[in-house]
């Protein structure tokens, strides 16, 4: 066989091969039927509706918007959970004041319960010996532990399960777009001109995996001034609509800039965290989401 042969892409192959399948290896995802890669949740997880929230770039504010949409649909009397998958800069247990360590026995892990809310929570900081324990494992370890919080978790009469991803397009989103069964995912980005353009990655990503976007949430679109109430662009003129408008998707809200919400989830009170206009903008994204 000639060497050019041998190289060629079989007819059929998924998008992204660059070869054939006689030189992967036996876990190759190009070698398998898309169906198999699906992960199966322990068996006594019952999981009605399952949100991703990402982000093209760190510093949006994802974890916060995710919290934020998971205690006002707890609020309106959902079992909701939250699955930590930014393993190296896990903050959720932090913003809701959680200290305690998961349990578990031989075959399941069990997540942690809020108390105001009873939001169910489970992140790699709920299983180190200390919070400020750095993770220093490779990528696929990484991606590993995320599915097995899916798998060995026990996830139990969940309403909506929000997975908090880590920000770019790597590993960890490929192992939750392929492996975890997501009803679709919100995109969270900031008015930059940069952030837009990585946005794009990210729903350009989510695109090739066939994983739906829900729609996108602009945090940190403005800043209301405290003397006249006016609002101020910060960053500069949002580019969000046009964004929206070139992948028709929807825009779920605006959430604009508020101190104290920073403070809520640095003191661990997001479950009390009050706000009339961030609630009153975050609420029109659940809106939509329901």
């Amino acid at each position: 066989m000639s060497e050019n042969k041998k190289n060629e892409v079989p007819e059929g192959a998924p998008e992204g091969c660059t070869t054939n399948c006689s030189t992967c290896g036996a876990n190759c995802p190009s070698r398998k039927d898309p169906a198999d890669l699906i992960a199966s949740p322990h068996e006594g997880s019952t999981i009605k509706n399952m949100i991703g929230v990402i982000s093209g770039k760190g510093g949006v504010g994802k974890s916060a918007v995710t919290e934020l949409l998971a205690t006002r649909f707890a609020a309106m009397g959902n079992h909701v959970g939250i699955l930590d998958a930014d393993i190296t800069g896990p903050s959720i247990p932090k913003a809701f004041g959680v200290t305690e360590r998961a349990t578990g026995d031989e075959t399941t892990i069990f997540p942690v319960t809020t108390g105001k809310l009873g939001i169910d929570l489970m992140s790699i900081n709920l299983l180190l010996e200390n919070a400020t324990d750095p993770v220093v494992w490779r990528g696929p370890v990484i991606a590993g532990t995320v599915k097995q919080f899916y798998t060995d978790v026990l996830w139990k009469d969940i309403d909506y399960l929000f997975v908090d991803m880590p920000p770019g397009t790597g590993d960890v989103a490929l192992t939750v777009f392929q492996s975890i069964p997501l009803d679709g995912i919100v995109v969270v980005t900031t008015p930059q001109d940069l952030v837009s353009m990585i946005v794009e990655k990210a729903i350009k990503m989510a695109g090739l995996l066939n994983v739906p976007i829900l729609g996108l949430i602009e945090n940190m679109s403005y800043l209301r001034c405290p003397d006249c109430g006016r609002k101020i662009e910060v960053f500069g003129k949002s580019k969000l609509d046009e964004v929206a408008a070139q992948y028709d998707l929807p825009v779920l809200t605006h959430l604009p800039m508020e101190p104290g919400l920073s403070s809520a989830v640095d003191e661990g009170r997001i479950e009390y965290y009050s706000d009339p206009e961030v609630l009153t903008a975050i609420d029109e994204a659940v809106g939509q989401l329901r």
